[in-house]
């Protein structure tokens, strides 16, 4: 029996203080009774406690947290159906290389396999999906395992950890002196690995001999903060840049040396291509769509996805803020690191922009109604500002975006990542907000998309998180549909993919917040302003025209 005299500590406030240590703000949850000793102690440690509607809500926010914050994300769900409903989240974050924590509840260790409430084979389930997963099997371990989690996430590239916590493990006291909590930075060191030396070198003499380089510059470029390192590169050594995921913004539109829509022409006719935080995933065409006379370079964070899919003639693993910056010192010493000879390059590739643009054009512009999604997607580039997060949920409407929309800054693009996960709109919007309240928050979102978990809406209202949110309305999940109609025919492409009409301006009244629909092109500006005017969540339902595709939805090689 413990000394009575002793000071106690619950297992809910280990994990708390443990939260706090690493610096987490703020927990996304929602309630159930195995996990409401962990809000005792996040009241306790001034941790904000934000609840949502569903789990997978509270998921995504963490991830959209870490993103955005560059601190790791926390989620907390009850066990069986509240854990089970977070596996998409964490499943997203896994892919996208997210740093975060989910903690689910579990039935008392007391009843273990008796078949208590919401019992489920939790660790099981998560372990292919995290870079950690384990049980707490003790009171005294908790703190101690939500640091041994958190340093996991940061083992490689980042990634998601999962821990469960029995009901009596996390509601017993202990004796303080008897729990490890972990002190704040001394759990984790640094992991900022700046490559091996003789390949900074090579890369630094591929630079400087290369008449026809481009870099690609990939989510990894804004998780480890690698922007400044990375403009310099490319400024200082005259390469063209192009950038994909949390990359995008590295460079500003209109900077010389920010290029969007030449990258396959880029990609073939390069002599050097060096990749950056990006894998040879199906984004990359599995490395296919490079020229196979270039010199190929890969830098990741991750020795196993270096080299994966494509063979490849140097391969750096580390931080691509360190290796940049190393590679610029390198090849900046050597006959202006070459950048002169590359001046006919850039003018090459400026002229293929300027060709693709030109294409796209008519659209841009066009004033038919319904409204083409390109029109659309261009009044929103314009809308715009320096310190606008542009946040993408959706199918085709986004892979329209995704040619237009250049944010403005770095760590203001959001979309899924590689997982392709519908529905993580709100759920980045409320993290966006709740962590850099000072910025605006634009969304666009796709009807089928929004409706996933489109009712989290009222928990921006009920937290006051203003935002501008664009639904590109089809009624139709309009990616699928071209697939369907391109395999099977005409008479088959409506099976499965047609929504209703739904009038998403007045559900965000209905909710509390601010609405307008717009059906011609020619009110897009105006309503957009009148929504970042309302102060409010916003929703302006934008009747797009269901029978325009985007390219990137025609060329994909599922439907060939």
């Amino acid at each position: 029996m413990p000394d009575d005299s002793q000071e106690l500590i619950s297992g809910g406030h280990l994990v708390a203080k443990a939260l706090k240590a690493e610096g987490v703000e703020v927990i996304y949850t929602l309630c159930g009774g195995h996990i409401i000793d962990i809000y005792d102690g996040c009241v306790d440690e001034g941790i904000e406690v934000v609840d949502v509607r569903h789990e997978q809500v509270a998921a995504h926010a963490a991830d959209g947290y870490a993103r955005i914050t560059g601190k790791p994300g926390c989620a907390v769900v009850t066990a069986g159906p509240g854990t089970t409903d977070a596996v998409t989240g964490v499943a997203n974050a896994f892919r996208a290389e997210s740093p975060m924590l989910l903690i689910g509840g579990q039935g008392a260790l007391t009843q273990h396999k008796m078949g208590s409430l919401q019992d489920l084979p939790h660790v099981d389930m998560m372990t292919p999906i995290t870079k950690f997963a384990a049980t707490v099997p003790d009171t005294a371990r908790a703190a101690d395992m939500v640091s041994m989690a958190f340093r996991e996430c940061y083992n490689g590239a980042p990634g998601p950890s999962f821990l469960e916590i029995p009901r009596d493990v996390l509601d017993a006291k202990v004796p303080a002196d008897k729990a490890r909590v972990p002190a704040a930075g001394q759990y984790r060191a640094s992991t900022r690995s700046a490559g091996d030396p003789a390949a900074i070198e090579k890369l630094a003499d591929l630079l400087v001999h290369a008449e026809k380089p481009a870099i690609l510059l990939g989510s990894q470029v804004w998780t480890t903060r690698a922007t400044d390192d990375a403009i310099e590169l490319v400024r200082t050594l005259n390469v063209p840049a192009y950038m994909n995921g949390a990359g995008r913004g590295t460079l500003p539109p209109g900077d010389p040396h920010h290029f969007q829509l030449s990258r396959r022409y880029a990609f073939t006719n390069a002599d050097l291509i060096i990749i950056v935080g990006t894998p040879f995933d199906f984004r990359m065409g599995y490395g296919k769509r490079l020229s196979p006379d270039a010199t190929v370079v890969q830098i990741d964070l991750d020795y196993r996805t270096v080299g994966k899919n494509r063979d490849i003639d140097l391969g750096i693993v580390g931080d691509a803020g360190l290796i940049l910056k190393s590679v610029t010192e390198a090849a900046s010493g050597r006959i202006n690191g070459g950048s002169v000879k590359r001046k006919a390059w850039l003018e090459e590739l400026r002229a293929a922009e300027q060709t693709a643009i030109e294409k796209r054009l008519p659209n841009l512009k066009k004033d038919s109604s319904p409204i083409h999604p390109y029109r659309l997607v261009s009044e929103i580039n314009d809308f715009l500002t320096e310190d606008s997060i542009y946040i993408g949920d959706g199918g085709d409407i986004v892979t329209f975006s995704g040619q237009v929309v250049q944010p403005k800054s770095p760590g203001h693009w959001m979309d899924p990542g590689p997982l392709g996960t519908l529905g993580v709109g709100v759920p980045f919007v409320l993290a966006a907000k709740k962590a850099r309240p000072d910025k605006e928050v634009v969304a666009l979102f796709g009807d089928g998309a929004f409706s996933l978990t489109g009712w989290d809406f009222e928990t921006l209202v009920r937290y006051n998180l203003p935002f501008v949110g664009i639904v590109g309305n089809n009624s139709s999940m309009n990616q699928i549909r071209y697939g369907q109609k391109a395999k099977y025919g005409d008479e088959r492409e409506r099976i499965g993919n047609t929504l209703g009409d739904v009038h998403y301006d007045k559900f965000a009244q209905m909710l509390g917040g601010y609405g307008e629909e717009v059906r011609d092109p020619a009110d897009i500006a105006p309503a957009l302003q009148r929504a970042r005017e309302s102060g409010l969540p916003s929703l302006i339902n934008v009747w797009v025209d269901p029978d325009a595709y985007a390219p990137g939805t025609m060329n994909q090689t599922m439907y060939k």
